[in-house]
């Protein structure tokens, strides 16, 4: 049995339903389903572009989400990023846009984003979940630098959320290794 798990603000916002349980405390909403069943409605045309991109996704039943580039089979490309010298790391509104734009970019499906900003440095560390796996980010404003991993699979294209991070952030210098997952001997 697959699980989905949606915060519930993310659901109601992105107008997503789901037969559901709620866990008190956490505020967490675990679907016991194997899709994700949209609510019509009219303003809210990209939740129901990602609810139906997410279903087609999880529904295709003869693609098994793994990569073939350049003659190599793999899971998917796993990017690590740190970025020195950058800004707006304390900044929650941005870096959820920069999130959500970079998920876009590479073509993904967000199923939802969850962040946490720490006192006293302001620090964020956070996650957006992706029906191709995630784009995860932990910020120390203090030091200007912020680890960053993307992790992909399927016809997603990772490389293309590295310029959205960037203007984002505005890194004086990014790192970037890159990390074949599940390569196929």
């Amino acid at each position: 049995m697959k699980k989905i798990a949606l915060r519930n603000s993310d659901a109601r916002r992105n107008g997503l339903s789901h037969g559901t349980e709620t866990h008190r405390g956490n505020g967490w909403t675990h679907a016991h389903e194997l899709s994700v069943e949209h609510k019509p409605c009219a303003d809210k045309s990209e939740a129901r572009s990602a609810a139906a991109a997410s279903i087609a996704f999880n529904d295709n039943t003869d693609y098994d989400g793994f990569v073939e580039r350049e003659g190599l089979r793999f899971a998917g490309t796993h990017l690590i990023l740190d970025l020195w010298q950058a800004s707006n790391l304390d900044n929650l509104e941005i870096v959820e846009n920069a999130l959500r734009q970079a998920t876009e970019a590479a073509g993904a499906t967000l199923l939802s984003i969850d962040l946490h900003s720490f006192t006293p440095t302001g620090g964020i560390t956070g996650v957006a979940i992706l029906a191709e796996s995630h784009i995860s980010i932990h910020t120390w404003p203090e030091h200007a630098y912020a680890a960053l991993d993307i992790f992909m699979c399927g016809k997603a294209s990772p490389h293309k959320a590295i310029d959205v991070l960037r203007l984002a952030f505005k890194p004086g210098k990014l790192v970037l290794a890159e990390h074949k997952r599940g390569l196929m001997p």
